[in-house]
């Protein structure tokens, strides 16, 4: 296979997979409804250095060591699913039925809106505490390794590729999001999207958790 070849192949193989919503994309919109555009955008930056950090591992081996040692890998998948409940919880929980943040404006005492330090980090952390991505940099990267080619360096070179296009795709995520922000940040509309967000991160990480690897 060409380098060409193999790097438009990877680039569309990464945007697929990029473009199912999953816990990154959850985030993204979370944030974004509690703070606007900027908090939106420091998840996606975050969520994207969370992938590039697998790909280095991935270079390195790390990650193939990591999916070779069973009870390493259950403690990274355990920690990623408890790390979404607490997220799921946490949002259920200021939205709780009766609870006087249903009638507080969003993004009041009630319902702060996150620093982009601190969207960054959430975004980050869900990506690194999902062993998925160092999977898919294992399994799917030597696909598209082109004959010829350092398998370090061009892992390395996917992993820029694959974060890049995390990076611009939940970007846009976020500024669609944005343009919703009036009609999403109605009272009735903003405390059934954070439930249902907050719902799903719970089933995600309920699921996780109970995944057989």
């Amino acid at each position: 296979m060409t380098t060409s070849l193999s790097l438009v192949g990877f680039s569309l193989f990464a945007l697929v997979v990029t473009a199912a919503p999953g816990p990154d994309t959850l985030l993204v919109l979370r944030n974004c409804l509690r703070g606007g555009r900027f908090p939106g955008i420091a998840t996606a930056l975050g969520a994207a250095a969370g992938s590039l950090a697998w790909a280095v591992a991935a270079a390195v081996g790390l990650a193939a060591a990591l999916q070779r040692w069973d009870a390493a890998f259950t403690v990274v998948r355990l920690a990623g699913a408890a790390y979404l409940v607490f997220l799921g919880v946490q949002s259920l929980w200021a939205h709780r039925r009766g609870a006087p943040a249903r009638t507080e404006a969003p993004g009041g005492p009630a319902d702060p809106a996150p620093a982009a330090g601190r969207a960054f980090g959430q975004g980050l952390l869900s990506c690194l505490l999902n062993p998925k991505v160092g999977i898919f940099f294992v399994s799917v990267v030597p696909q598209f390794l082109p004959d010829g080619h350092a398998a370090l360096s061009t892992t390395l070179l996917f992993g820029i590729i694959d974060a890049a296009i995390a990076a611009v795709w939940l970007t846009l995520v976020t500024v669609f999001a944005a343009r919703m922000l009036t009609w999403l940040r109605h009272p009735r509309v903003h405390t059934a999207m954070e439930r249902t967000a907050a719902g799903v991160l719970v089933v995600l990480g309920v699921g996780t958790a109970a995944e057989t690897v």
